[in-house]
């Protein structure tokens, strides 16, 4: 027997109820507001009725709610209310086939806990924020926006989340390259104006294996500064060094020794991934474990051979201190990798999420971090002919890449990847090194309004973790200063701002 007519005001009385599942039946009217009375509700299922009106604005009273289901009632109406961001356990909120607006307006995708967020099949007209994949929960989040009246260009940070479907909207431009490889094409059919990125040439396969190289390096500096002395170099024994002498560029020879010792790629060997290779451990007939860097199928089905070979010789003979050095390299029909040096330390991004760990790296060693990773970089652009670019540094790219949500805000509509692009990551890590976590927020706080950003005292941004800077010793107090006082020049919306590497070298000095 369905249930039909409108939901009783009375139903505001059963101030103990926890799970209130009504869907599927002929229900009809608005919401009524004692139904946000419901302040110990965890669980709320309205869902395949006929249910209209606005979501009432004290929606924000059910503090204990971890799912919302409104969907299938075709005649919910109006503005998603600003105070849905008070549900911090949320997790789950299916809102789909409604006339609902302002999604981005209500901040949802910001909530802490928030993993699935449906809304398609609405009204929703707006732009995606460009930072909406910097958001906290934002690697957990599963959103679906298909269906709606979405516009503007795509957002490069898209690529953190876990899944997104932006069908069937109004989109337009190029889809940034790693939110493209990120998610299916079926999450972007039916923009007639968003078009797939270009593809990659020479230039751009250059720029890719210079991410590439330095993409472990952090993890090199955090190894170094943390233990408070350079590591013990890899040894390489007579035996060792003839592997990589004698491994022939065709990649017979290498790629047969690294099929066994990754037993065909297997995801048991793999220890990182991202939006253009995935990173496996292999241990070599030798013993020695080295860490292999494996181009996904997207970028070696029809790979420039030449330029993978001449780039990859000009970085296996750069030498750095703060950079790890890459060892060889594989170039085969089927696949194409590269190998460095194995760093079991793990990432910076890691550590600064370890409450134990983040403890032991005190002041001065992030200091140090920071001021390694400057003179890395600096290095990089400045020291090496041709120059290197980055394009994607971030605490959680060792010994893998892909990672986007460090990237410069103009990359979100241009393909324009400049040294400055660089400095902004680098502004970026070097706040979360100080923050101990990533500053998305506050980031998005000077955008909106330098004044906003001004009003802020460093201590209550510094990582609280660690005491004060103060109490640690003067110095260290004006050495964290001065390092967030360069990494917000480093991080300005207008790339020109933004001073050179070697600039910041001079600053951190």
């Amino acid at each position: 027997m369905l249930l039909s007519g409108g939901i009783p005001p009375q139903i505001g009385a059963l101030s103990k109820l926890t799970y209130l599942n009504l869907s599927r039946n002929n229900l009809v009217g608005d919401l009524p507001l004692s139904l946000t009375n419901l302040t110990k509700l965890e669980s709320l299922d309205l869902s395949h009725n006929s249910i209209g009106g606005a979501i009432p604005s004290t929606i924000g009273n059910l503090a204990s709610l971890v799912a919302l289901d409104l969907s299938h009632n075709y005649l919910i109406n109006g503005s998603l209310p600003s105070t849905l961001g008070r549900l911090t356990r949320l997790k789950s909120l299916r809102l789909s086939h409604n006339q609902l607006k302002g999604f981005f307006e209500a901040g949802i995708a910001k909530l802490p806990s928030i993993e699935t967020i449906d809304l398609s099949r609405n009204l929703i007209s707006e732009q995606m924020p460009f930072d909406i994949g910097y958001y906290a929960n934002a690697r957990s989040l599963n959103i679906d926006l298909s269906h709606n009246n979405l516009y503007g260009t795509v957002p490069a940070s898209l690529s953190n989340l876990r899944n997104i479907d932006l069908s069937y909207n109004d989109l337009e431009g190029r889809v940034p390259f790693g939110v493209w490889h990120a998610f299916p094409e079926s999450s972007f059919r039916s923009n007639q104006r968003l078009l797939p990125p270009r593809d990659l040439d020479s230039t751009t396969l250059a720029l890719f294996f210079g991410c590439l190289f330095y993409a472990i390096f952090i993890v090199f500096i955090y190894y170094y500064y943390f233990n408070g002395k350079k590591t013990t170099s890899v040894e390489h024994d007579l035996n060792h060094r003839d592997i990589f002498k004698i491994w022939n560029y065709d990649g017979k020879i290498a790629y047969e020794d690294i099929i066994e010792a990754t037993q065909d790629f297997d995801f048991t060997h793999c220890i990182g991934t991202g939006g253009y290779s995935s990173v496996h451990r292999a241990q070599l007939p030798t013993g020695k474990v080295v860490a292999v860097k494996k181009l996904h199928k997207f970028e070696g089905e029809n790979p420039n051979y030449m330029c993978f070979r001449n780039e990859a010789k000009v970085l296996s003979e750069i030498r750095h201190r703060n950079i790890v050095k890459l060892l060889g390299f594989c170039l085969h029909k089927r696949c194409m990798f590269l190998i460095y040096e194995y760093m079991q330390r793990g990432s910076l991004f890691c550590v600064l999420r370890d409450s134990d760990e983040a403890v032991e790296l005190n002041w001065a060693k992030r200091v140090n971090i920071v001021e390694g990773i400057a003179r890395a970089l600096s290095y990089m652009h400045h020291d090496c002919s041709p120059p290197i670019l980055h394009r994607d540094i971030s605490t959680s790219n060792t010994l893998t890449v892909g990672t986007h949500g460090y990237t410069a805000p103009e990359l979100a509509y241009t393909m324009a990847i400049t040294e400055k692009c660089d400095v902004y990551s680098f502004g970026v890590v070097a706040l979360e090194t100080m923050f101990g976590s990533h500053p998305g927020d506050f980031l998005t706080s000077m955008l909106v309004s330098e004044r906003n950003s001004e009003n802020l005292m460093l201590k209550d941004l510094l990582d609280k973790r660690l005491p004060s800077p103060d109490d640690e010793d003067l110095k260290a107090a004006r050495d964290v200063v001065r390092v967030v006082r360069i990494a917000l020049t480093c991080v300005g919306s207008d790339p020109k701002s933004r001073p050179s590497m070697s600039r910041v070298c001079d600053e951190l000095d």
